[in-house]
């Protein structure tokens, strides 16, 4: 479902990352561990079609990014990639309820709160469903990126550390979610982390070095 081969990204001369190849298939786990500033959240970048790469391939089923016009790869990512930031992005005016919304209205589907609702109480935060985003904890709001992440049923989804700001209760739980909801959408999942806690959950494992 992902492949990628020979991907390398460069901010300048002097910060450079070569990454190793990764294939991950349709309802599959796969685990990215490096320590910090390795480059995984560039990496993730890369995979999301966030930033493109110096060189090398990415490919979601048989669409390679690289080959996608400039005005259609926000609508491609929007229907097949679901994405959770190491830090949460949320409309601070509106609620969560409303942000989801939202997330729906720009992939083109028809809204439906009874599916937000849902997934919403699996991370049990349903009660904070009408609150904004400034109300939620930090975990609260890890756990809204993960509900927004794969509301729309993409094919890959993509998380940064959505485990950091958890206690271990918690963090088994988002992750065995993320997992869960990847084998229903026949998804592949990739984990960018350096939360060893994830090692023994996931056996499909890439160090970046």
């Amino acid at each position: 479902m992902l492949k990628t081969k020979n991907l390398e990204f460069a901010y300048s001369q002097d910060v450079r990352f070569s990454f190793p190849d990764i294939a991950c298939d349709a309802s599959q786990s796969c685990l990215l561990l490096g320590r910090s500033g390795i480059g995984k959240t560039t990496l993730l970048h890369l995979l999301g079609g966030l930033i493109q790469p110096k060189e090398g391939e990415i490919y979601i089923g048989t669409q390679k990014l690289g080959a996608l016009p400039s005005g259609k790869i926000d609508d491609f990512r929007g229907k097949n990639i679901g994405i959770v930031f190491q830090k949460p992005h949320f409309i601070a005016s509106i609620s969560i309820l409303q942000n989801l919304i939202l997330t729906q209205k720009l992939a083109g589907r028809a809204n439906n709160k009874a599916e937000i609702v849902e997934i919403l109480e699996k991370l049990e935060i349903s009660h904070r469903a009408n609150s904004k985003p400034n109300v939620l904890s930090q975990g609260e709001l890890q756990r809204a990126s993960v509900a927004r992440a794969v509301l729309n049923h993409p094919k890959v989804i993509l998380a940064d550390e959505p485990t950091s700001a958890l206690d271990d209760e918690s963090c088994e739980q988002v992750i065995h979610l993320l997992q869960s909801t990847a084998r229903e959408m026949n998804a592949a999942l990739i984990i960018v982390t350096h939360d060893g806690r994830l090692k023994d959950i996931i056996p499909h494992q890439i160090l970046l070095s």
